[in-house]
């Protein structure tokens, strides 16, 4: 069986991560055998080792785990992991069929949930690093990434209206 991915971007405070548990709950509720993995936390460290490539050596170990364990669907978040699906799917190793969504919110909209989740005072630096996030992955991404607007949706609405474009169904082979 074929892997497949669901590459989930967008900028800071527009709901990537919400939106991927909420599609690991209606995906489990429908018997649909899937991992997420949240590509931020493969990178994160100080200083940065962006320029390694670190990112795609930890997903292409942690999805050969999950391979070998009999997994071939794959939620991803990151916010411009959308830009970077063949780098993704490359580190793969098995030509996965892709997906991907760039989920977009209003200035005001990312601006009210980050206010929500971040308490110190870095606020603005992070509100700031989303608009500039938003503007280039707005011009950046692929024409054929998905768009799909989170302003005014619940995170169950969201995750109901991704889940059809996965294709994902209940296999007798998961």
């Amino acid at each position: 069986m074929q892997s497949e991915v669901l590459f989930i971007g967008g900028r800071s405070g527009v709901g990537k991560s919400s939106v991927a548990f909420e599609l690991h709950a209606q995906l489990a509720a429908l018997n649909i055998k899937h991992c997420v993995i949240e590509g931020d936390s493969l990178d994160l460290a100080f200083p940065q080792p962006w320029e390694h490539h670190l990112a795609e050596r930890n997903l292409a170990a942690i999805w050969a785990n999950y391979r070998d364990l009999g997994y071939r669907r794959m939620i991803y978040t990151n916010t411009v992991s959308v830009r970077f699906t063949q780098e993704l799917a490359a580190a793969m190793g098995d030509e996965p069929r892709i997906t991907a969504v760039l989920l977009t919110a209003t200035d005001e909209t990312s601006s009210d949930r980050l206010r929500g989740r971040i308490q110190g005072s870095d606020f603005q630096e992070h509100l700031d690093r989303s608009v500039a996030a938003a503007r280039d992955l707005e011009l950046r991404t692929p024409r054929w990434v998905h768009r799909y607007p989170t302003d005014n949706r619940s995170v169950q609405a969201i995750a109901a209206g991704l889940l059809p474009l996965t294709g994902w169904t209940a296999n007798p082979a998961d």
